[in-house]
């Protein structure tokens, strides 16, 4: 169940997901419609819609930021798996960027770069190589048995034009708008629809849902529990979960550094063959032991 306490903003906004986003929420502003949030009975006009949605494609933490990462591999059956992740964010012209660095169940380091905006892009770096991947295998899992891939960080169903606000609804207790995205014909099966949930107070995506061709429900990606961290709401725990297999994946941020200056260049895709360090240790905040 999403943690809305004392430590929720008077607003949040998203990041990457549910990132990480996508779901994610994140920096405080003011709330999304103060004038309507529980009182409000049926949806949104087809111009309050759009700026709900357009509000949410645009928000994002503010500044340069960095984010140290647990993976929490959770199969139905079986041993839980820890994958550590190191994860640096900032916005260009396009939209939020951020960039991923994590170990694999072999010790061997992953790169993601992964773009956000009207036009998402993604490259990866193995095995000394730069590659741009294709959109099916954005839905591959960022590591062989966790849930979490590339589409759930670059979030591309945002810029789908067919999209449509059909209801408000409750979800862990709080009223949302539910939205739901179509994909343009070249992109149908991968999925073939999203479903998302902004809470119609802080216009923050509590859950998310990718449908097949019949409806159903595939994947569906929560936010568990929000953490602040200097005056921002960061999405300390989110959740991933595989409807047909009931394997999950949590996604646990374990530190963060906000107000960071990354050198120019930090998200080019060509510099995703290098290593990058993290902030000094001074600057980090430790949201667990």
């Amino acid at each position: 169940m999403a943690n809305f306490g004392s430590s929720a903003p008077a607003a949040f906004r998203r990041a990457f997901f549910v990132l990480l986003a996508a779901a994610c929420a994140l920096r405080g502003a003011p709330p999304a419609n103060p004038s309507s949030g529980l009182a409000q009975i049926g949806k949104p006009d087809a111009a309050e819609s759009r700026r709900i949605l357009e509000q949410f494609r645009n928000a994002g933490i503010a500044g340069d930021y960095y984010l140290e990462i647990e993976l929490h591999q959770l199969p139905r059956s079986g041993d839980e798996r820890v994958f550590p992740a190191k994860l640096w964010g900032s916005r260009n012209a396009h939209g939020s960027i951020v960039r991923i660095a994590l170990t694999d169940g072999s010790g061997r380091e992953r790169r993601l770069l992964v773009q956000n905006g009207a036009q998402p892009a993604a490259w990866t770096f193995r095995d000394g190589k730069i590659m741009q991947p294709s959109s099916a295998a954005l839905l591959e899992p960022l590591v062989p048995g966790v849930e979490l891939t590339a589409f759930d960080l670059e979030m591309p169903f945002l810029a789908w034009p067919d999209v449509e606000c059909t209801a408000i609804v409750r979800v862990f207790g709080r009223p949302a708008y539910a939205f739901f995205f179509h994909p343009p014909a070249a992109l149908r099966g991968q999925p073939d629809a999203v479903r998302a949930y902004f809470d119609t107070q802080f216009n923050a995506p509590t859950q998310t849902e990718l449908l097949d061709a019949q409806g159903h429900v595939t994947k569906t990606l929560s936010l568990v529990e929000l953490k602040r961290v200097e005056a921002q709401s960061l999405p300390k725990i989110l959740e991933v979960r595989n409807e047909a297999t009931r394997d999950k994946t949590r996604f646990v941020i374990t530190a963060a550094a906000l107000g960071l200056d990354f050198a120019p260049g930090t998200f080019d895709p060509a510099a995703l063959a290098d290593p990058l360090q993290p902030p000094a240790a001074n600057r980090l905040v430790r949201l667990v032991p």
